[in-house]
């Protein structure tokens, strides 16, 4: 049972990280398509810093922030994944050019070009590319489940594991690690620019001289390769 002055100073802890899910969820917000409202990241946020303040345990090392930074990402993916807002047109051309790449890539033995893929989904280049658009919105998750270190038990039980999230463990990392560094040059600098470096895409796009649109592009395509590779 918590006393009145433990609540008091539980809801004084939750009052004080609200800034916390607000940047969060406009962290994450800006890697998602425009349908996916900032409200709802805001309330599966302010749910997932509730429950850090009450499981927070200072003797374990850990700060509040830091823990309560998982939870509250965490149930941001929660929500997204729940709500399953990826179209179903958008899944089968993500298993399309799963499907391409790989074939492409035994056949090829590197990884193959723009073109080269576009060509083997028997695409125009620019049709290819909007696919990668479309694409992307589901590409951006996988590797932010991934790089949380804690995952919530309901995700974990409730979702089919992808390559990404059985990697979550730990066990695997090495691997995804060895995969990202075989990437092109450019998506490998992509890829540390957005998940170490936490850029945006419109600042991705100004170290690489690019569009915002041609990072979600290039990102798109670096995730298919990296799916690949791992799902080996």
């Amino acid at each position: 049972m918590y006393t009145a002055q433990g609540k008091l100073k539980q809801q004084y802890m939750i009052e004080q990280h609200l800034p916390l899910v607000r940047r969060q969820a406009l962290n994450l917000r800006a890697r998602l398509p425009a349908s996916v409202e900032l409200d709802d990241l805001i309330q599966a946020g302010t749910i997932g810093l509730i429950d850090a303040v009450r499981r927070f345990d200072p003797e374990q090392g850990v700060t509040l922030v830091t823990f309560a930074t998982q939870r509250i990402r965490g149930a941001m993916l929660d929500e997204l994944r729940s709500r399953d807002w990826v179209p179903r047109s958008v899944r089968r051309n993500v298993r399309t050019l799963d499907t391409a790449l790989r074939q492409l890539e035994q056949r090829l033995g590197r990884h193959p070009e723009e073109r080269e893929i576009a060509a083997e989904l028997d695409l125009p280049l620019e049709e290819y590319r909007q696919l990668l658009l479309d694409a992307n919105g589901s590409h951006l998750l996988a590797l932010d489940e991934m790089a949380s270190d804690e995952v919530d038990a309901r995700s974990t039980a409730t979702h089919s594991p992808s390559p990404f999230a059985e990697l979550v463990d730990g066990r695997d990392r090495q691997r995804l690690v060895q995969a990202i560094d075989n990437l092109p040059e450019r998506e490998k600098l992509l890829m540390a620019l957005y998940y170490q470096e936490d850029l945006n895409l419109k600042e991705i796009g100004a170290v690489l001289g690019v569009s915002e649109s041609r990072v979600c592009q290039l990102h798109s395509q670096a995730v298919a390769r990296l799916r690949n590779w791992l799902a080996e």
